[in-house]
């Protein structure tokens, strides 16, 4: 069975820093493009940053320069350190995994990132 379990989630204050992981059982994120979703309330879930195979990465617009993903894949977990927050990027945060070979994919229950002052 697949889980991904999203943790470092919580209330920070505006320029502050967060880091989340997300912890992968049942695959190998070795063979696998995994991404940080995030959705705000009343919005659409929105693309944040990937790492595909090879460590090549990608971010959205909204959080280059300040957010960095980053895998372990002896510790089979994605990392999602984000600083200089801003109240904006107050959302649930999503870890995506998806195959590039059969395009199975896997999504984590979320965790809660707030910033607030």
């Amino acid at each position: 069975q697949v889980q991904l379990v999203e943790s470092g989630g919580g209330l920070v204050q505006p320029r502050g820093s967060l880091r989340l992981s997300c912890a992968a059982s049942g695959i190998t994120i070795r063979d696998y493009t995994m991404r940080w979703y995030r959705q705000a309330p009343g919005k659409q879930r929105e693309f944040v940053a990937q790492s595909a195979r090879g460590h090549i990465t990608q971010y959205a617009d909204s959080v280059k320069g300040r957010f960095t993903i980053a895998r372990d894949n002896a510790k089979n977990t994605v990392y999602l350190q984000m600083n200089a927050l801003k109240p904006e990027d107050s959302a649930v945060y999503y870890c995506d995994a998806t195959s590039s070979a059969t395009m199975d994919e896997h999504w984590g229950q979320g965790t809660q990132v707030t910033v607030s002052s």
